[in-house]
């Protein structure tokens, strides 16, 4: 009996060893050990002040993406230097999807017009989609004496550096439709940079600064006689505002330049958690919350591919590189 019980407790206690040992080998498999993406919050960080167009879209993407995958996506506006101080943050960020950057036009253009940048504008990050594209309106305050595109031309070259401009930052969207307009068109203008579109519209708005090429926030501001509507900036006339002339229409020939907005990531995101994101965005960009931003400013959805994307921000970069060096534009 007792010899038995030996044998048996000597099975018993083997079974358990081997047992045990298979799920410690279990435990540290690579399989077990790692979740399915996404299973903690994320980050959404946006370049931009509260209230403008890429801190709308930033968070009805963000509302999207956490109602799908079950966590949260904390917004966080990083403020400054046109989006390099929260594109600095991003490119230092571990690249496993959990820190996503909304981006604007800067994005593309920084590396042309500052010096110094801490980071890689091209290795540092991961394209994951072109969300939208904007054109955008030659707006002026109802103060400036000009009905037309060519009366404000006409004004600005009677008054050398006596009309200011507004942008959301130096290299942003803002800026650079100002800048080509300004240079294609002749004229000397100042131009007043703010951290934000949003910021810079109001002073437009409160009779601050003169002009401002952007996608205004809402119609009511047109056509409530708060702001003049001179042109609209895209090679087409805006779905949204039929009747206002383009501004290559209007008196300044071969004149194009949009906004647009674009999601990205760190660097050395794993492919299927791109692919994922990738995914999400697209049908993020197809709800009524995205749809409406972008509706109500006249754009066009894209949400394209992520090599799409990158692509898109080369040609962007090349587009442009031209009138930041003619316009003076680089900074240190």
């Amino acid at each position: 009996m007792n010899g038995v019980t030996r044998n048996t407790m000597r099975r018993l206690l083997s079974r358990a060893a081997l047992g045990g040992a298979a799920a410690c080998m279990l435990a540290l498999s690579p399989l077990a050990a790692k979740a399915e993406y996404p299973d903690k919050p994320i980050r959404m960080i946006i370049p931009f002040a509260a209230g403008g167009t890429t801190d709308l879209l930033a968070r009805a993407i963000g509302q999207h993406l956490s109602q799908a995958w079950g966590q949260p996506v904390v917004s966080e506006n990083r403020v400054g230097a046109n989006g390099i101080i929260a594109a600095e943050l991003v490119a230092k960020s571990p690249g496993d999807g959990y820190t996503l950057h909304l981006v604007a036009m800067g994005h593309a253009i920084n590396p042309l017009i500052y010096r110094k940048i801490p980071f890689d504008a091209d290795k540092d990050f991961t394209p994951i989609s072109l969300i939208a594209t904007f054109p955008q309106l030659v707006l002026i305050h109802p103060s400036v004496p000009a009905n037309s595109l060519k009366e404000l031309i006409e004004l600005a070259k009677k008054q050398p550096k006596g009309l200011t401009y507004a942008s959301g930052g130096n290299g942003s969207s803002q800026h650079l439709a100002g800048a080509l307009f300004t240079h294609m068109a002749g004229i000397d203008m100042n131009h007043i940079p703010y951290k934000g579109g949003a910021p810079a519209l109001m002073d437009v708005l409160g009779g601050n600064v003169n002009m401002m090429i952007v996608q205004p926030t809402s119609k009511e501001q047109i056509t409530s006689g708060q702001l003049k509507a001179l042109a609209v900036s895209s090679k087409t006339r805006s779905r949204s505002y039929p009747d206002v002339p383009t501004v290559d229409e209007a008196g300044v020939p071969g004149y194009q330049s949009v906004a647009w907005y674009g999601l990205v990531g760190p660097k050395d995101m794993p492919p299927e958690v791109l692919k994922k994101i990738s995914a999400e965005v697209a049908k993020a960009a197809q709800t009524e919350s995205v749809k409406k931003i972008i509706d109500s400013q006249g754009g066009d959805l894209v949400a394209s591919a992520p090599q799409e994307f990158a692509e898109f921000i080369a040609a962007e970069r090349k587009r442009y590189a031209e009138i930041v060096k003619a316009s003076g534009m680089m900074v240190d």
